[in-house]
C-alpha cells in the first residue's frame, strides 16, 4: 500500500461516472488479494466506504485509461479487477488523504470490516 499528494486539480476531472486525470489532493495503490477479485460483495464494501467521505474519490485498475466513480457500485464491480491487480485511487476535497488511507486499508485487508 502506497499513498502520494498530488496537485489538487483533481475535482474538474472527476466529471459524473469517470475521472480524466490521475491528479489529486492524494493517491494510492494498493494490491487486491481478494481470492476472486472485484465481485458484488467487495464492491458494496468499498463503495459503502467510500460514500462515508465527502471526497470525490475515483479507482481503476493501474494501467486502465478511465477512472470511475469509487461511490458507484455497478461500476465498481463492472472494474472486473481479477486477484493479484493492482488497484489505484485518487481523491481531492477536504478528507481525500483520509479517504485514500481508508480505501487502501479495507482492500490491503481483504475487505474485513474495519472500523475507524
Amino acid at each position: 500500500m502506497t499513498m502520494e499528494r498530488k496537485p489538487p486539480n483533481f475535482a474538474k476531472a472527476l466529471a459524473p461516472g469517470s475521472v480524466n486525470s490521475p491528479a489529486a489532493d492524494a493517491a494510492g495503490k494498493v494490491k487486491l488479494a481478494h481470492s476472486l477479485g472485484m465481485h458484488a460483495r467487495p464492491a458494496v464494501k468499498l463503495t459503502k466506504l467510500a460514500k462515508r467521505f465527502r471526497a470525490r474519490i475515483g479507482v481503476r485498475v493501474v494501467g486502465a485509461s478511465e477512472w470511475i466513480d469509487a461511490k458507484s457500485v455497478a461500476k465498481v464491480m463492472a472494474m472486473r479487477a481479477p486477484c493479484g491487480s493492482l488497484i489505484e485511487f485518487v481523491a481531492t476535497g477536504a478528507d481525500a488523504a483520509a479517504a485514500i488511507g481508508a480505501l487502501s486499508a479495507l482492500v490491503a485487508n481483504d475487505f474485513l470490516d474495519i472500523e475507524g
